[in-house]
């Protein structure tokens, strides 16, 4: 029997987003390309970022199960080694790698702000691609929000202290915060309260459904147009910072799997917890970088776009090596 046009539309997303890597890249070729060949271009696109990121975060928030939370808890020992490996574990190994490579308050800034922040959509078609449990990832994306949100604040200032209170000015800051995250969260919870059980509902959430990757596409093309030629010009800012993220990548698998045998969790939610923690929130996170005052906005931003291009080529090789070497299947 031939598909249904259903079928055939569901087919298409679904095989957008196991390609959606490819895009990334293709999309952060492109934006360098763009700002690196003509500087008016980036500083033309740099107004469209913000803008471009609400619409990006909104799509996103769509996708996660607000709803079922109560369903996302099911799992203890799932949601227990995913809590200790993001927001105990994390937060020492990246403290420990700022002591043996120490950076400037601005980069470490951004460094803290994208590295304390756990992914929270694409990490999702990473884990699958990568052969994990992605439905246990998709519940747990809820409270990974809710608790990064509330504990960044604290992180920022146990490492950085009254450095990070001085140049994180509160008026731009909550601005950010509230027109980057908030409104796109809120108008997502409601999109989802509104067309739950509706006639309709299910067509306008399998249209947001198809939002993220080209939005996120998108959005890498004019976060990177516009910030290419900071990182261009603070090049040996950035190959300082290099070592804490590739060093951050190698790392996370071996200790997130050692945190997953403690709490016996099965070969695929051990890879769920995985590939959590060695995902990064960078475009979450770079509404607030860019919310610092200008000459710290500069350089934050660009070391959080850096992560971005770092990590898309780390998870490249997570989808192969975490199936495969580092947790076979039992």
């Amino acid at each position: 029997m031939p598909p249904s046009e259903e079928e055939k539309r569901l087919f298409t997303r679904e095989t957008m987003e196991k390609q959606q890597t490819w895009f990334y890249v293709a999309a952060l070729f492109v934006g360098a390309v763009m700002g690196l060949g003509d500087p008016d271009w980036g500083e033309a696109l740099h107004y469209t970022v913000s803008p471009v990121l609400a619409i990006l975060l909104y799509s996103m928030f769509a996708q996660i199960p607000f709803l079922q939370l109560k369903e996302s808890l099911s799992n203890l020992r799932f949601i227990g080694a995913l809590l200790i490996a993001n927001f105990i574990v994390v937060p020492v190994i990246v403290w420990l790698l700022t002591l043996v490579f120490p950076q400037p308050p601005a980069v470490l800034i951004g460094v803290y702000l994208v590295l304390l922040t756990p992914c929270i959509d694409y990490v999702i078609v990473f884990t699958q691609l990568g052969r994990g449990n992605e439905k246990l990832m998709l519940a747990a994306t809820p409270i990974l929000f809710v608790i990064q949100m509330v504990l960044l604040p604290i992180y920022l200032w146990l490492f950085i202290g009254k450095e990070a209170a001085r140049v994180m000015q509160v008026g731009p800051f909550v601005e950010a915060f509230l027109f980057l995250i908030v409104i796109p969260l809120l108008l997502a919870i409601l999109t989802q309260v509104l067309t739950r059980g509706k006639a309709g509902g299910e067509w306008v959430m399998d249209a947001t459904a198809w939002l993220p990757v080209p939005m996120m596409a998108l959005a890498l093309i004019v976060v990177v147009a516009s910030q290419i030629g900071k990182v261009y010009h603070d090049f040996a800012v950035i190959v300082d910072v290099l070592p804490i993220y590739i060093i951050f990548l190698m790392v996370m698998p071996f200790v997130s799997r050692i945190i997953a045998a403690l709490f016996r969790l099965d070969t695929g939610a051990s890879r769920a917890v995985i590939f959590s923690a060695g995902t990064r929130n960078s475009l979450v996170v770079l509404p607030l970088a860019l919310a610092l005052p200008q000459e710290w906005a500069t350089i934050a931003a660009a070391v959080i776009v850096t992560q971005t291009i770092v990590e898309l080529a780390g998870e490249l090789i997570y989808i192969r090596v975490v199936p495969s070497v580092i947790l076979r299947d039992r």
